[in-house]
């Protein structure tokens, strides 16, 4: 099975050697790289040009992760499209594949992958990876979550339906819950795993998470969150993180970031529930261009991982 893949990246120079590496020993070869880039200043654009990537820009002003997909998806020309961002790579060589394998059903408009954190994560966002992305298959699931950091989707319906660009985040949500409403189907493919490098500042959280909670209040109107569920839920999952972390059962570092992360991760949720209105200019920039649970055991694999060069 053949396939596109779309990248969007913004200064990923550190990250993207590792990503095109793990593509390369992929078992599916037929593959198409689209890189998308919003005005990197480092390396990105020359690394994805020696990747034999088709290179997309937009302009830092015109950016949304929805108009970055369409850009992207627009310029592949392939009938299953997948999505990754720019700094995550793939653990086994197969990755691809599993991945694809989903569409053999065809009701399946979109599929998923499982996230790992690196030994660099912080233990609650792997915790968050570890909530989402569980360890068994999922072939049809009742919710439209997804996540287009490690997805792949059928480019014949996004031609009946682009992603919402006016969205400040869970474009990929948004999209999944339009397929179903159509009679198709997401599906999680567990196999499908990849290592997402996301080790970021408070302030980063915290702009994560609002901007995701204003896109989720405009999908979702009638979804709330209080000053009750920002305590409730922060209190809870640093008990939690920290069981985790004292049973060994995390590979996370820096235990004390559990302290912050959680507080800023429900401060950043229930600030979006309550700002969420137009995306003014500032609230773009700050989005986009920022300065500066439980836990089964992962199933064992016959296939061996990818080896990368430092």
């Amino acid at each position: 099975m053949k396939c596109s893949i779309v990248v969007r990246a913004y200064n990923e120079a550190q990250h993207l050697g590792r990503l095109f590496e793990g593509i390369s020993q992929q078992t599916v070869k037929d593959v198409e790289l689209v890189l998308v880039d919003s005005g990197s200043t480092d390396a990105t654009v020359q690394l994805a040009a020696q990747a034999g990537a088709k290179i997309v820009h937009i302009e830092p002003a015109e950016f949304s992760f929805g108009r970055s997909l369409n850009l992207g998806v627009g310029a592949a020309t392939r009938e299953y499209v997948a999505i990754v961002s720019a700094h995550v790579h793939p653990v086994y060589p197969d990755w691809l594949e599993c991945l694809l394998r989903p569409f053999e059903d065809e009701a399946v408009a979109v599929v998923y992958g499982k996230q790992r954190g690196d030994t660099s994560s912080r233990i609650s966002e792997e915790q968050v990876l570890r909530q989402w992305f569980p360890e068994s298959d999922v072939p049809r699931q009742p919710s439209p979550f997804c996540n287009n950091a490690n997805a792949a989707i059928r480019r014949s319906l996004w031609n009946r339906h682009a992603y919402d660009e006016a969205l400040t985040g869970l474009e990929d949500l948004a999209w999944a819950r339009w397929a179903q409403a159509q009679g198709y189907q997401v599906s999680y493919a567990a196999h499908a795993e990849i290592i997402h490098v996301h080790n970021e500042k408070p302030r980063q959280v915290f702009d994560r998470y609002r901007r995701e909670a204003m896109a989720f209040k405009r999908i979702f109107p009638e979804a709330h969150f209080n000053i009750y569920d920002f305590v409730r839920l922060a209190l809870t999952s640093i008990v939690s993180d920290l069981a985790h972390a004292v049973g060994g059962r995390t590979t996370g570092r820096d235990p004390l970031s559990v302290f912050w992360f959680r507080p800023v991760q429900f401060w950043g949720t229930y600030q979006g529930y309550r700002s969420s209105g137009p995306v003014t200019r500032q609230l773009r920039e700050t989005f986009y261009y920022p300065r500066g649970i439980e836990r089964r055991n992962p199933a064992k694999r016959d296939v061996q991982p990818i080896r990368y060069h430092k």
